[in-house]
Protein backbone atom coordinates (compact mmCIF):
# COMPACT_ATOMS: atom_id res chain seq x y z
CA UNK A 1 0.00 0.00 0.00
CA UNK A 2 1.46 3.34 -1.11
CA UNK A 3 0.10 5.25 1.89
CA UNK A 4 1.63 2.76 4.33
CA UNK A 5 5.03 3.07 2.66
CA UNK A 6 4.91 6.86 2.79
CA UNK A 7 3.90 6.84 6.47
CA UNK A 8 6.70 4.42 7.24
CA UNK A 9 9.20 6.68 5.48
CA UNK A 10 7.93 9.70 7.45
CA UNK A 11 8.16 7.69 10.67
CA UNK A 12 11.79 6.87 9.97
CA UNK A 13 12.51 10.50 9.14
CA UNK A 14 10.93 11.65 12.41
CA UNK A 15 12.94 9.16 14.45
CA UNK A 16 16.13 10.37 12.80
CA UNK A 17 15.49 14.12 12.94
CA UNK A 18 13.43 14.78 16.06
CA UNK A 19 16.35 15.56 18.37
CA UNK A 20 17.39 18.33 15.99
CA UNK A 21 13.92 19.91 15.88
CA UNK A 22 13.96 22.69 18.46
CA UNK A 23 10.90 24.81 17.65
CA UNK A 24 7.20 24.44 16.95
CA UNK A 25 7.64 25.91 13.48
CA UNK A 26 10.31 23.35 12.67
CA UNK A 27 7.97 20.61 13.89
CA UNK A 28 5.29 21.82 11.50
CA UNK A 29 7.66 21.98 8.55
CA UNK A 30 9.49 18.70 9.12
CA UNK A 31 6.72 16.49 10.51
CA UNK A 32 3.19 17.87 10.11
CA UNK A 33 3.25 19.27 6.57
CA UNK A 34 4.67 16.01 5.16
CA UNK A 35 1.79 14.17 6.88
CA UNK A 36 -0.76 16.50 5.26
CA UNK A 37 0.99 15.96 1.94
CA UNK A 38 0.73 12.17 2.39
CA UNK A 39 -3.03 12.61 2.79
CA UNK A 40 -3.07 13.94 -0.76
CA UNK A 41 -3.55 17.65 -0.08
CA UNK A 42 -1.47 20.28 -1.85
CA UNK A 43 0.48 21.97 0.94
CA UNK A 44 1.64 24.63 -1.54
CA UNK A 45 -1.90 25.58 -2.50
CA UNK A 46 -3.17 28.17 0.03
CA UNK A 47 -6.75 27.60 -1.09
CA UNK A 48 -6.54 23.93 -0.10
CA UNK A 49 -4.20 23.98 2.89
CA UNK A 50 -4.57 27.31 4.68
CA UNK A 51 -1.91 28.22 7.25
CA UNK A 52 -2.91 30.45 10.18
CA UNK A 53 -6.61 29.89 9.54
CA UNK A 54 -8.77 32.49 11.28
CA UNK A 55 -10.90 31.08 14.11
CA UNK A 56 -12.16 34.19 15.93
CA UNK A 57 -13.97 33.46 19.18
CA UNK A 58 -16.76 35.90 20.03
CA UNK A 59 -15.29 39.31 20.71
CA UNK A 60 -11.80 37.85 20.74
CA UNK A 61 -10.38 38.54 17.30
CA UNK A 62 -7.19 37.34 15.68
CA UNK A 63 -7.47 33.76 16.93
CA UNK A 64 -5.85 31.43 14.45
CA UNK A 65 -5.49 27.68 14.12
CA UNK A 66 -2.25 26.44 12.54
CA UNK A 67 -3.79 24.83 9.44
CA UNK A 68 -7.16 24.21 7.87
CA UNK A 69 -7.80 21.86 4.99
CA UNK A 70 -10.41 23.38 2.71
CA UNK A 71 -12.90 21.76 0.37
CA UNK A 72 -15.39 23.85 -1.62
CA UNK A 73 -14.39 26.90 0.44
CA UNK A 74 -15.34 25.14 3.69
CA UNK A 75 -12.87 23.80 6.27
CA UNK A 76 -13.11 20.03 6.59
CA UNK A 77 -10.23 19.56 9.03
CA UNK A 78 -8.59 22.09 11.35
CA UNK A 79 -5.14 21.28 12.68
CA UNK A 80 -3.43 22.61 15.78
CA UNK A 81 0.29 21.84 16.08
CA UNK A 82 2.69 21.78 19.00
CA UNK A 83 6.38 21.09 19.42
CA UNK A 84 7.11 17.37 19.29
CA UNK A 85 8.16 17.27 22.95
CA UNK A 86 4.94 18.85 24.24
CA UNK A 87 2.24 16.89 26.05
CA UNK A 88 -0.90 17.24 23.95
CA UNK A 89 -3.26 16.66 26.87
CA UNK A 90 -2.74 20.24 28.03
CA UNK A 91 -3.91 21.75 24.73
CA UNK A 92 -7.35 20.21 24.20
CA UNK A 93 -9.17 23.31 25.46
CA UNK A 94 -7.53 25.57 22.89
CA UNK A 95 -8.59 23.34 20.00
CA UNK A 96 -12.03 23.00 21.63
CA UNK A 97 -12.56 26.76 21.23
CA UNK A 98 -11.37 26.77 17.62
CA UNK A 99 -13.64 23.86 16.74
CA UNK A 100 -16.71 25.63 18.08
CA UNK A 101 -16.22 28.63 15.80
CA UNK A 102 -15.42 26.71 12.61
CA UNK A 103 -17.66 24.71 10.30
CA UNK A 104 -15.30 21.75 10.31
CA UNK A 105 -16.55 18.41 11.63
CA UNK A 106 -13.02 17.26 12.40
CA UNK A 107 -10.11 18.63 14.39
CA UNK A 108 -6.58 17.32 14.69
CA UNK A 109 -4.23 18.00 17.57
CA UNK A 110 -0.66 16.90 16.91
CA UNK A 111 2.95 17.36 17.88
CA UNK A 112 4.08 15.65 14.71
CA UNK A 113 4.45 12.31 16.47
CA UNK A 114 1.21 11.88 18.38
CA UNK A 115 -2.00 12.48 16.45
CA UNK A 116 -5.45 12.97 17.99
CA UNK A 117 -8.51 13.29 15.77
CA UNK A 118 -11.68 14.76 17.29
CA UNK A 119 -15.26 15.27 16.14
CA UNK A 120 -18.62 16.18 17.72
CA UNK A 121 -20.32 12.87 18.44
CA UNK A 122 -21.79 13.87 21.80
CA UNK A 123 -23.07 17.36 20.98
CA UNK A 124 -23.32 19.09 17.60
CA UNK A 125 -20.58 21.65 16.94
CA UNK A 126 -19.04 20.91 20.33
CA UNK A 127 -15.79 19.01 20.17
CA UNK A 128 -15.73 15.79 22.18
CA UNK A 129 -13.35 15.68 25.10
CA UNK A 130 -11.80 12.44 23.90
CA UNK A 131 -10.44 11.74 20.40
CA UNK A 132 -12.01 9.02 18.27
CA UNK A 133 -8.69 8.25 16.59
CA UNK A 134 -5.35 8.44 18.33
CA UNK A 135 -1.95 7.12 17.28
CA UNK A 136 1.81 7.49 17.43
CA UNK A 137 3.08 7.78 13.87
CA UNK A 138 6.28 5.92 14.79
CA UNK A 139 4.27 2.90 16.01
CA UNK A 140 1.60 2.47 13.37
CA UNK A 141 -0.33 -0.76 12.91
CA UNK A 142 -2.32 -1.83 9.88
CA UNK A 143 -5.81 -1.13 11.35
CA UNK A 144 -4.74 2.44 12.18
CA UNK A 145 -3.31 2.96 8.69
CA UNK A 146 -6.70 1.92 7.29
CA UNK A 147 -8.36 4.61 9.42
CA UNK A 148 -5.85 7.25 8.31
CA UNK A 149 -6.61 6.28 4.72
CA UNK A 150 -10.19 7.51 5.21
CA UNK A 151 -8.81 11.05 5.59
CA UNK A 152 -6.99 10.89 2.27
CA UNK A 153 -8.27 13.45 -0.20
CA UNK A 154 -9.39 10.74 -2.63
CA UNK A 155 -11.44 8.95 0.05
CA UNK A 156 -12.67 11.76 2.27
CA UNK A 157 -16.36 11.31 3.10
CA UNK A 158 -17.64 13.26 6.11
CA UNK A 159 -20.67 11.05 6.82
CA UNK A 160 -18.69 7.84 6.53
CA UNK A 161 -15.95 9.06 8.85
CA UNK A 162 -18.44 10.39 11.43
CA UNK A 163 -20.37 7.12 11.42
CA UNK A 164 -17.15 5.17 11.82
CA UNK A 165 -15.84 7.57 14.48
CA UNK A 166 -18.49 6.51 16.95
CA UNK A 167 -17.49 2.87 16.68
CA UNK A 168 -13.79 3.71 16.88
CA UNK A 169 -14.13 5.96 19.90
CA UNK A 170 -16.26 3.71 22.05
CA UNK A 171 -14.45 0.57 21.00
CA UNK A 172 -11.18 2.16 22.08
CA UNK A 173 -12.64 3.15 25.45
CA UNK A 174 -14.08 -0.33 26.01
CA UNK A 175 -10.68 -1.87 25.30
CA UNK A 176 -9.05 0.48 27.79
CA UNK A 177 -11.60 -0.40 30.46
CA UNK A 178 -11.29 -4.12 29.81
CA UNK A 179 -7.50 -3.95 29.90
CA UNK A 180 -7.68 -2.15 33.25
CA UNK A 181 -10.02 -4.81 34.62
CA UNK A 182 -7.63 -7.55 33.54
CA UNK A 183 -4.83 -5.97 35.55
CA UNK A 184 -6.78 -4.79 38.58
CA UNK A 185 -10.45 -5.85 38.42
CA UNK A 186 -13.04 -3.80 40.30
CA UNK A 187 -15.61 -5.43 42.58
CA UNK A 188 -18.46 -4.99 40.08
CA UNK A 189 -16.40 -6.77 37.44
CA UNK A 190 -15.48 -9.59 39.84
CA UNK A 191 -19.08 -9.88 41.04
CA UNK A 192 -20.28 -10.34 37.46
CA UNK A 193 -18.42 -13.67 37.37
CA UNK A 194 -18.46 -14.75 41.00
CA UNK A 195 -22.26 -14.39 41.29
CA UNK A 196 -22.65 -16.87 38.43
CA UNK A 197 -20.43 -19.57 39.90
CA UNK A 198 -20.77 -19.04 43.65
CA UNK A 199 -24.21 -19.17 45.26
CA UNK A 200 -23.18 -17.77 48.65
CA UNK A 201 -23.19 -14.14 49.78
CA UNK A 202 -20.93 -11.86 47.77
CA UNK A 203 -19.00 -10.50 50.74
CA UNK A 204 -15.78 -8.49 50.53
CA UNK A 205 -13.87 -11.56 51.56
CA UNK A 206 -15.46 -13.65 48.80
CA UNK A 207 -14.78 -10.97 46.19
CA UNK A 208 -11.16 -10.74 47.31
CA UNK A 209 -10.81 -14.50 46.89
CA UNK A 210 -12.30 -14.34 43.41
CA UNK A 211 -10.23 -11.32 42.34
CA UNK A 212 -7.10 -13.26 41.43
CA UNK A 213 -9.12 -16.17 40.09
CA UNK A 214 -11.13 -13.99 37.70
CA UNK A 215 -8.04 -12.20 36.41
CA UNK A 216 -6.11 -15.44 36.02
CA UNK A 217 -8.99 -17.25 34.28
CA UNK A 218 -9.58 -14.50 31.72
CA UNK A 219 -5.88 -14.16 30.93
CA UNK A 220 -5.62 -17.93 30.51
CA UNK A 221 -8.61 -17.90 28.18
CA UNK A 222 -7.06 -15.15 26.07
CA UNK A 223 -3.78 -17.09 25.87
CA UNK A 224 -5.61 -20.26 24.88
CA UNK A 225 -7.53 -18.48 22.13
CA UNK A 226 -4.34 -16.92 20.80
CA UNK A 227 -2.65 -20.32 20.82
CA UNK A 228 -5.64 -21.89 19.07
CA UNK A 229 -5.47 -19.29 16.32
CA UNK A 230 -1.72 -19.79 15.94
CA UNK A 231 -2.21 -23.55 15.84
CA UNK A 232 -4.94 -23.16 13.23
CA UNK A 233 -2.73 -20.90 11.11
CA UNK A 234 0.16 -23.37 11.34
CA UNK A 235 -2.12 -26.25 10.35
CA UNK A 236 -3.36 -24.34 7.32
CA UNK A 237 0.21 -23.60 6.31
CA UNK A 238 1.13 -27.25 6.77
CA UNK A 239 -1.87 -28.34 4.70
CA UNK A 240 -0.84 -25.91 1.99
CA UNK A 241 2.68 -27.35 1.93
CA UNK A 242 1.29 -30.88 1.79
CA UNK A 243 -0.96 -29.94 -1.13
CA UNK A 244 1.97 -28.36 -2.92
CA UNK A 245 4.01 -31.51 -2.35
CA UNK A 246 1.18 -33.65 -3.69
CA UNK A 247 0.89 -31.47 -6.80
CA UNK A 248 4.62 -31.67 -7.30
CA UNK A 249 4.56 -35.42 -6.88
CA UNK A 250 1.69 -35.78 -9.32
CA UNK A 251 3.62 -33.83 -11.93
CA UNK A 252 6.53 -36.19 -11.51
CA UNK A 253 4.47 -39.39 -11.46
CA UNK A 254 5.57 -40.31 -14.95
CA UNK A 255 9.18 -40.41 -13.70
CA UNK A 256 8.40 -42.67 -10.74
CA UNK A 257 9.27 -46.36 -10.91
CA UNK A 258 8.08 -48.54 -8.04
CA UNK A 259 10.44 -51.48 -7.63
CA UNK A 260 9.70 -54.98 -6.37
CA UNK A 261 12.23 -54.35 -3.61
CA UNK A 262 10.19 -51.39 -2.35
CA UNK A 263 6.98 -53.41 -2.45
CA UNK A 264 8.63 -56.23 -0.52
CA UNK A 265 9.75 -53.73 2.13
CA UNK A 266 6.22 -52.32 2.24
CA UNK A 267 4.74 -55.78 2.85
CA UNK A 268 7.16 -56.31 5.74
CA UNK A 269 6.07 -53.01 7.32
CA UNK A 270 2.41 -53.99 6.93
CA UNK A 271 3.14 -57.33 8.61
CA UNK A 272 4.75 -55.51 11.55
CA UNK A 273 2.05 -52.85 11.95
CA UNK A 274 -0.88 -55.28 11.78
CA UNK A 275 -0.06 -56.10 15.41
CA UNK A 276 -1.60 -52.74 16.34
CA UNK A 277 -3.78 -51.54 13.46
CA UNK A 278 -5.87 -52.91 10.64
CA UNK A 279 -3.98 -53.63 7.43
CA UNK A 280 -6.33 -51.37 5.45
CA UNK A 281 -5.02 -48.32 7.33
CA UNK A 282 -1.51 -48.74 5.93
CA UNK A 283 -1.02 -47.12 2.53
CA UNK A 284 1.90 -46.09 0.37
CA UNK A 285 2.86 -43.36 -2.07
CA UNK A 286 5.93 -43.61 -4.22
CA UNK A 287 7.84 -40.48 -5.16
CA UNK A 288 10.99 -39.73 -7.11
CA UNK A 289 13.11 -39.40 -3.99
CA UNK A 290 11.57 -41.98 -1.64
CA UNK A 291 8.83 -44.57 -1.13
CA UNK A 292 6.49 -43.37 1.62
CA UNK A 293 4.35 -45.48 3.93
CA UNK A 294 1.39 -43.58 5.42
CA UNK A 295 -1.27 -44.07 8.05
CA UNK A 296 -4.79 -43.70 6.62
CA UNK A 297 -3.30 -42.58 3.30
CA UNK A 298 -2.64 -39.20 4.93
CA UNK A 299 0.52 -37.29 4.03
CA UNK A 300 0.42 -35.70 7.48
CA UNK A 301 0.75 -39.14 9.09
CA UNK A 302 3.97 -40.64 7.73
CA UNK A 303 4.95 -44.03 9.16
CA UNK A 304 8.26 -44.55 7.39
CA UNK A 305 10.10 -43.93 4.14
CA UNK A 306 12.30 -46.17 2.03
CA UNK A 307 15.37 -44.54 0.53
CA UNK A 308 16.50 -47.28 -1.84
CA UNK A 309 17.61 -45.25 -4.86
CA UNK A 310 21.28 -45.02 -3.87
CA UNK A 311 23.94 -47.63 -3.23
CA UNK A 312 23.16 -47.59 0.50
CA UNK A 313 19.65 -48.38 1.68
CA UNK A 314 17.95 -46.41 4.46
CA UNK A 315 14.60 -46.61 6.22
CA UNK A 316 13.34 -43.25 7.46
CA UNK A 317 11.49 -43.46 10.79
CA UNK A 318 9.52 -40.69 12.54
CA UNK A 319 9.52 -39.48 16.13
CA UNK A 320 6.72 -37.74 18.06
CA UNK A 321 7.55 -34.43 16.32
CA UNK A 322 7.43 -36.07 12.87
CA UNK A 323 11.16 -35.63 12.51
CA UNK A 324 12.66 -38.23 10.19
CA UNK A 325 15.61 -40.29 11.41
CA UNK A 326 17.26 -42.57 8.86
CA UNK A 327 18.31 -46.12 9.79
CA UNK A 328 20.78 -47.91 7.53
CA UNK A 329 19.91 -51.47 6.47
CA UNK A 330 22.00 -54.06 4.64
CA UNK A 331 19.09 -56.11 3.33
CA UNK A 332 15.32 -55.80 3.19
CA UNK A 333 14.77 -58.31 6.01
CA UNK A 334 16.61 -55.92 8.36
CA UNK A 335 13.35 -53.95 8.52
CA UNK A 336 12.08 -56.59 10.98
CA UNK A 337 14.70 -55.29 13.42
CA UNK A 338 12.96 -51.90 13.36
CA UNK A 339 9.61 -53.28 14.50
CA UNK A 340 9.69 -51.55 17.89
CA UNK A 341 10.30 -48.12 16.34
CA UNK A 342 7.63 -48.64 13.68
CA UNK A 343 5.05 -49.63 16.28
CA UNK A 344 6.09 -46.66 18.41
CA UNK A 345 5.11 -44.35 15.55
CA UNK A 346 1.57 -45.73 15.74
CA UNK A 347 1.58 -44.90 19.45
CA UNK A 348 2.46 -41.27 18.69
CA UNK A 349 -0.57 -40.85 16.43
CA UNK A 350 -2.91 -42.57 18.86
CA UNK A 351 -1.73 -40.24 21.65
CA UNK A 352 -2.44 -37.24 19.42
CA UNK A 353 -5.97 -38.48 18.79
CA UNK A 354 -6.56 -38.83 22.54
CA UNK A 355 -5.32 -35.26 23.11
CA UNK A 356 -7.72 -33.93 20.47
CA UNK A 357 -10.67 -35.67 22.14
CA UNK A 358 -9.73 -34.24 25.54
Amino acid sequence: MELANKLKALSQKITTLKDQIETEEATKTAFVLPFIDILGYDIFNPTEVVPEFTADIGLKKGEKVDYAIIENNVPILIIECKHWKENLNTHNSQLFRYFHTSKSRFALLTNGIEYKFFTDLEATNKMDEKPFLEFDITKLKEPTINEILKFHKSNFDIDQIVNNASSLKYSKEIKKIFNTQLVDPENDFIRFFSSRVYSGRQTERVLEQFKELVSKSINQLISERVNDRLHSALNKEEEKLVEENIESEQKNESKIVTTEEEMEAYRIVVAILRKKIQVERVAYRDTQSYFGVLLDDNNRKPLCRFHFNGKTKYVGLFDANKKEVREKIEKIDDIYKLDFLLLKTIDYYEELEVEKVN
